[in-house]
């Protein structure tokens, strides 16, 4: 016959107390120390990105002898990920990224859709990509549906590189006056306009005439007098190209004689500080690299 014997029972009396015997559940011990739980990993759920590559080039290949039909195409797309337990968002993205390479605008714009309709990949990057290529394909109404959509959910926190997309757009297609309107609301916003859009919008106003709001324009958003490189991984703070010329520019009005010998030197000292102050971060980061280390 078969016996169960149990573990002796424990009491604790005033300050009497009885030694427990071992705990066989360890998780116990960690949830009475307030330690980590122990925790099992989910089979259902898997982030391995292992292998991406591939399947985004089968996911390309699998596309591109496809006709523009939208039912074929969504069909294809779903059988291809029909057995994934999750949606494979990483290996979309790099599909997409290949497409763009390759100038695919209409596979891009179907392969967003499709991917929107199921409602994964919602960020600003995708909603960029789909203004971008339905841009680069010629479909203008849509494109500015979607941003009108865009710019009404998120009106204080639109990204610049939309205004900065859509500027392009209609400055390439010479549709001023709504460019113009982007322009002015991104003033209304506080938004600083680069210096392409401020080049972009001052061209238009000397096709225009007006000369006046060039030359304001130009006042109130100067080039930048700095950028910032990375020089092998350090942020270094240089002069930009507009700000040197400028800087010889005003020096040889300025001068009475000799203004193109006195010009030519201004430059080249200016390039030699700029050398030599690269060359001094880099005696720097080496200097650090090869110090040697103290326990």
């Amino acid at each position: 016959m078969l016996s169960l014997v149990h573990s002796v029972a424990t009491l604790t009396i005033g300050l009497q107390s009885v030694e427990l015997g071992k705990n066989r559940y360890q998780c116990l011990v960690k949830c009475a120390a307030r330690g980590p739980r122990p925790r099992s990993p989910r089979v259902w759920k898997t982030k391995r990105k292992i292998g991406t590559i591939s399947k985004s080039i089968k996911l390309v290949e699998c596309i591109k002898g496809l006709s523009n039909v939208k039912e074929e195409v969504y069909g294809a797309l779903d059988s291809f990920i029909a057995w994934e337990l999750e949606f494979p968002l990483v290996t979309v993205k790099k599909a997409l990224k290949s497409l763009e390479f390759e100038k695919e605008w209409k596979r891009i714009i179907q392969v967003t859709k499709w991917m929107l309709s199921k409602g994964q990949g919602r960020t600003m990057g995708s909603y960029y990509a789909l203004l971008n290529a339905l841009a680069e394909d010629g479909r203008i109404d849509e494109a500015e549906e979607l941003w009108r959509t865009l710019f009404s959910q998120n009106l204080e926190s639109m990204p610049r590189m939309f205004f900065d997309r859509m500027i392009s757009i209609y400055y390439h297609r010479e549709m001023h006056d709504k460019m113009f309107e982007i322009f002015a609301d991104m003033e209304e916003l506080g938004i600083r306009p680069t210096v392409p859009i401020v080049t972009m919008v001052g061209d238009v106003f000397k096709k225009l005439d007006m000369l006046d709001k060039c030359e304001k324009l130009k006042k109130k958003y100067p080039p930048p007098k700095w950028e910032y490189r990375y020089i092998k991984g350090k942020r270094i703070k240089i002069r930009t190209k507009d700000s040197v010329q400028s800087g010889t520019d005003n020096q040889v009005n300025n001068s009475t004689t000799e203004p193109s010998s006195d010009s030519y030197e201004v430059q080249e000292n200016e390039e030699s500080e700029i050398d030599d102050y690269v060359e001094e971060d880099d005696s720097y980061v080496s200097e650090n690299n090869e110090s040697p280390k103290t326990d």
